[in-house]
């Protein structure tokens, strides 16, 4: 099995990277907050991975951390999870905003992956609540409802889903507030 592996970014596009490995260029499957943090073209990178074997085929996922790691393959231990539906569901938060969301049983937050519907979302939450741990998930709960609807602001304003996302990721924690936020993050998105 694969755990981990290290090599040359040789490509990425939207879905995926391409890592040569000692000659062999590897597929990995990532999500686009993975996709962000790797270096340019040409630059060493190591994944973190999880082999799936299909029936045509295998396919890498990889992941730039551990943590996420296990993150993803607690997801996909729930029935009905695949590895494209975890991989969204690691899409829209850190996995400390994940792990509250389903300790404090809120699928609405879980729903806003692609692919994932309420029922989905809800065995999420009844399979892994008791396998994830989340300090002050109240709070972070709270500050998910307020980002996401800071996204949705943006978007509105004309920006992209991902360009937004990507500049309230750059918040500091410190900032808090609606109105702060928004202002702190239309003022990353101006300065590009």
């Amino acid at each position: 099995m694969i755990y981990s592996l290290s090599g040359k970014l040789t490509a990425k596009s939207g879905q995926f990277a391409v890592v040569d490995a000692a000659g062999l260029g590897l597929k990995i499957f990532t999500n686009a907050r993975n996709l962000g943090k790797l270096p340019p073209l040409g630059g060493e990178v190591k994944f973190f991975c999880h082999l799936h074997m299909r029936e045509d085929g295998l396919e890498l996922y990889g992941f730039l951390d551990e943590v996420e790691l296990g993150f993803f393959e607690l997801l996909i231990s729930v029935s009905g999870v695949g590895p494209k539906s975890a991989l969204s569901v690691l899409e829209i938060a850190e996995i400390k905003n994940l792990s509250a969301a389903i300790k404090e049983n809120r699928p609405d937050l879980l729903t806003r992956a692609s692919g994932i519907g309420r029922k989905t979302a809800e065995r999420i939450i009844l399979d892994l609540k008791s396998k994830v741990q989340a300090k002050e998930s109240g709070a972070v709960v709270q500050k998910m409802e307020s980002d996401s609807d800071l996204v949705e602001t943006l978007v509105s304003l004309g920006y992209k889903r991902d360009v937004a996302k990507a500049a309230l990721s750059k918040v500091g924690e410190k900032v808090v507030g609606l109105e702060a936020r928004l202002k702190e993050a239309l003022s990353i998105l101006g300065g590009k």
